[in-house]
């Protein structure tokens, strides 16, 4: 076989007709794209396939990796890489990986350290060689061994102190006057520091993230922690003679490794005067040399792609892009779930968020062949003085300004203007509330959905193309306080108005597809979702005599993230129906089967939770002790969760998680379903009363405390009566930040007597206004108020919701990609519509901003917009707009708290 050498060996192999100049240039501009921006999504894992075995396709691996590697090095580093080659040691892949990143810091960009890596490094090294260690004390063991393995990597303070061993630091004397004072300098200088690192680093892995994986059984120590992990694999590691056992035990360190560096290749946040904050200018990059099955270091590479492809769900993003370019065989392809595909839409997918594995193979003729150059990267940012330049520069800068302009610094310090006033929710509360008719709104949001379907049967009757879209929902509610509680009402709102919208468009616009919907009740809290989801796969398999215009080509659903809906969302998922969200916005919602045809509408919980605790730790809005007209960030929030419940338990997981501050979790479910014992051990409540005692004692410890609520809005509506009935702690302000849960109930006034109550909550839509109102929005406000006018039977409430914007705009997505698939296809299958959703729609200016849907992944649509309300008795008062709320509007202008 020929083969290249020279400059030629470092050209990316050019394929016959596989379009590889498209992936050659989109390479660079992936790991350091012009939008820094687009460092927040994380490409699927990458898989070059070498054709040809032996000597050559071995010369095709190192082409294919050389040609990667040189964009990325310009005699040093530019990018955090790391190229990974096939040998045996160290025995994980991930070890040497991590080592690479860490060791190989581009010059002025990259100082920062991998605390969770170096930690569990350490850890898990000692376990692994040392798998005939007893099981008794070894939790201690394990603490002092990672004190000293800090210690002699000089790593931090600890790393300049005395070790635990060492006497020749400490104070001569041999009387009690000696002793005593060798005792306390070792105490102080030795034994205390190292207490106090092994727990904080202990207590920052596991909130972050070990507490959550199966392997800490719920225990809340890291060394306790990895003991039961090396008593549970240590019989493995013993057995020399089973690989297989062997590769089993090694392939769980390996995975807790991996989540490590994971977790630390997530963290750093891009800076903008922080000299130590400058990670993001680029996206780390791991190339994975893989050889064939049998061959020296297939093993570990193996184990490192499995280990990868089963953490994507779990892990941070963005973390870095992974190419492994080797031969591994079909077995792990087939583990992995790699579909074969061209060089252009591997181009395509440098860009998109998750996804599938993406493979492509290359023959010897292109191995043998010429190639192209892929161009350097180049960082958005270059850096012309070091860190510890800047931070010198930055230090004396401060310490000036703090002297010049002390008296101003005080005042920033110890409080300020309230965000959004320091009015509770009692302010501008109407008179009376506003009388709420359940069977009345409920009906008449029905027989708006009837009229359209009508409508559209006679487009129909007429030759027209008419499909049905089934829109799933909770059950009707009963009473005034399902409907405070639900919102099933303002959704099925704006359902009907869309349906209307595209009904009245079709009359004039032949290309429209008109819509029936279908809606179909999933009783109390989509219990029923599961059977009523496997109904509608048995009934669209047997669809073949329906008439064209009852042809189901959609779903709408589902508005709660529940352990139901999750599996519901799976059954759709494995017949491949096509499905678009709309409020339900836990990241577990998308897993599985799900991501085959579900694209949620709203952002989802770790976006939304991100941007509530920047809030909640940067603005003023917690009252001050001593003047509750002054406020001053959260420097503790108290946490309240249902941990059964799958929304509440995501968003407060991941609020805990982006939160600097401390955090106190407490457990709330009225029911007394609380599900598996959470790992963090909060205490459990069932009574709203205790839980408001609880909370009094906690907000008297720490004033500057926010409540963070996350648990459903029933449990929030009992604990606000708990707490006025109390009368305890409702002499001062007390501030609650909410989710989207608490939007529906906040807006029917339920809470404006409480005087002591401020209350954030995000929200979806821009309130009416609001000064930057888009057109789009003001006119979805007037057709809502007209649809009232007809539907409504009486008096409003919920003109600011975003349940009914939600809705509505998720609605127009699913039409339009009926509508797009259309053009290629005239008889609208459901799998037509499925590849114009997975390609993105056409974006447009909606109720709740601009919609974009990113193509080839299942995400919410970009920079979706989030606000926070400031709830003020009837009438919420926007506070902080992030995301796409108008064309041009990013996050990215916006700043923090929407960005960090």
């Amino acid at each position: 076989m020929t083969s290249f050498r020279g400059e030629s060996n470092e050209l990316f192999p050019d394929p016959v007709n596989a379009r590889a100049e498209i992936f050659v240039s989109d390479y660079p501009t992936a790991i350091t794209p012009a939008d820094p921006a687009r460092l927040d999504t994380r490409p699927p894992l990458f898989v070059f396939r070498i054709a040809t075995g032996g000597p050559a396709g071995e010369e095709g691996t190192r082409r294919v990796l050389r040609a990667l590697r040189r964009p990325l090095d310009d005699r040093g580093p530019l990018v955090p890489y790391a190229l990974v080659p096939a040998a045996e040691e160290p025995v994980m892949l991930t070890e040497q990986a991590g080592q690479l990143l860490e060791n190989g810091t581009p010059r002025h960009m990259t100082p920062d350290r991998y605390p969770h890596f170096d930690v569990v490094r350490s850890l898990v090294t000692y376990i692994r060689d040392r798998p005939q260690q007893s099981v008794g004390g070894y939790a201690e063991e394990l603490r002092r061994h990672a004190c000293d393995r800090q210690q002699a990597e000089r790593r931090g303070l600890l790393g300049r102190l005395p070790r635990a061993a060492s006497t020749d630091v400490s104070p001569d004397g041999g009387d009690v006057k000696g002793w005593l004072l060798k005792v306390f300098w070792l105490s102080f200088t030795c034994h205390l520091p190292r207490w106090v690192w092994s727990r904080r680093i202990s207590r920052k892995v596991m909130r972050r993230w070990l507490g959550g994986m199966r392997e800490a059984g719920g225990r809340r120590d890291l060394y306790q922690v990895m003991a039961h992990v090396a008593a549970t694999q240590a019989p493995r590691l013993r057995t020399a003679s089973d690989e297989r056992r062997q590769e089993q035990a090694l392939q769980t360190l390996e995975k807790l490794l991996l989540r490590a560096l994971l977790e630390d290749l997530a963290t750093p946040r891009t800076g903008r005067y922080l000299p130590k904050r400058r990670r993001r200018t680029a996206r780390p990059v791991l190339l994975v040399e893989v050889p064939p099955p049998g061959a020296d270091g297939s093993r570990r590479a193996e184990r490192f792609l499995r280990v990868l492809h089963e953490l994507r769900d779990t892990a941070p993003r963005p973390g870095p892009l992974v190419v492994a370019v080797g031969r591994p065989d079909d077995t792990l392809m087939a583990e992995l779930g790699a579909r074969e595909s061209s060089l252009s839409h591997a181009a395509t997918a440098l860009g998109s968020q998750d996804g599938t594995p993406v493979a492509f193979t290359f023959d010897e003729a292109s191995l043998t062949g010429p190639g192209l150059p892929i161009a350097r990267v180049e960082p958005h940012r270059r850096f012309r003085t070091s860190w510890r330049t800047t931070t010198t520069l930055l230090a004396g800068t401060a310490v000036l300004a703090l002297m010049a302009g002390g008296v101003a610094v005080d005042r920033v310090r110890d409080g300020g203007d309230c965000v959004g006033g320091t009015a509770s929710v009692a302010a501008q509360a109407r008179s009376r509330p506003v009388p709420l008719n359940a069977e009345g709104w409920y009906t008449g949001a029905l027989k708006a959905i009837a009229d359209q379907n009508r409508r559209a049967e006679a487009y129909a009757a007429k030759g027209r193309d008419v499909r049905t879209v089934v829109a799933f929902v909770s059950s009707p509610p009963r009473s005034e306080d399902d409907m405070r509680f639900d919102g099933t009402i303002p959704e099925l709102r704006g359902i009907a108005m869309w349906q209307q919208q595209l009904n009245q468009d079709a009359g004039s616009d032949e290309n429209t597809v008109p819509l029936r919907v279908d809606v179909r009740n999933t009783g109390e809290a989509y219990r029923d979702a599961v059977a009523e989801a496997r109904k509608l796969v048995a009934e669209v398999r047997d669809e073949k005599n329906a008439e064209d215009h009852q042809k189901i080509v959609g779903v709408l659903a589902y508005a709660q993230s529940r352990a139901e809906t999750r599996a519901a969302l799976q059954v759709l998922g494995q017949e491949g129906i096509p499905t678009v969200g709309t409020t339900a916005t836990a990241n577990e919602m998308l897993a599985g089967n799900a991501t085959r045809s579900y694209w949620p509408f709203t952002p989802d919980n770790e976006r939304e939770a991100r941007i509530e605790a920047n809030f909640a730790s940067s603005a003023n809005i917690v009252a001050r002790r001593d003047d509750s007209d002054s406020c001053s960030p959260a420097r503790r929030a108290i946490v309240i969760r249902s941990s059964a419940d799958l929304y509440s338990r995501s968003l407060a997981g991941r609020f805990v998680s982006a939160f600097p501050g401390t955090t106190r979790v407490f457990d709330f479910n009225q029911d007394g379903d609380f599900g598996p014992q959470p790992p963090d051990g909060a205490p459990t409540l069932a009574s709203a009363s205790v839980l408001a005692e609880q909370l009094c004692k906690a907000l008297a410890e720490e004033p500057q405390s926010v409540v963070y609520w996350s648990a459903r809005a029933k449990d929030f509506t009992a604990f606000i009566s708990a707490m006025d009935n109390r009368g305890t702690c409702v002499d001062r302000p007390v501030t609650v930040l909410g989710g989207n849960e608490l939007t529906n109930v906040a807006q029917t006034g339920a809470y404006a007597e409480q005087n002591w109550l401020r209350l954030y909550y995000s929200a979806h839509r821009l309130p009416d206004g609001y000064a930057s109102l888009s057109a789009e929005t003001r006119q979805f406000l007037s057709r809502y108020d007209a649809f009232v006018r007809t539907y409504g039977a009486g008096a409003d409430p919920w003109r600011q919701d975003g349940h009914s914007a939600v809705s509505y705009d998720a609605l127009h997505v699913l039409s339009d990609a009926v509508n797009q698939a259309r053009s290629r296809d005239e008889r609208i299958e459901r799998r037509s519509v499925l590849i114009t959703l997975a390609g993105g729609i056409t974006p447009f200016n909606g109720a709740t901003g601009y919609i974009a849907y990113a193509p080839d992944v299942n995400a919410p649509p970009v920079d979706k917009t989030l606000v926070i309300l400031r709830q003020l008795g009837t009438h919420p008062q926007a506070v902080l707009v992030c995301g796409a709320f108008d064309m041009g509007e990013s996050s990215r202008k916006q700043g923090p708290p929407c960005v960090s």
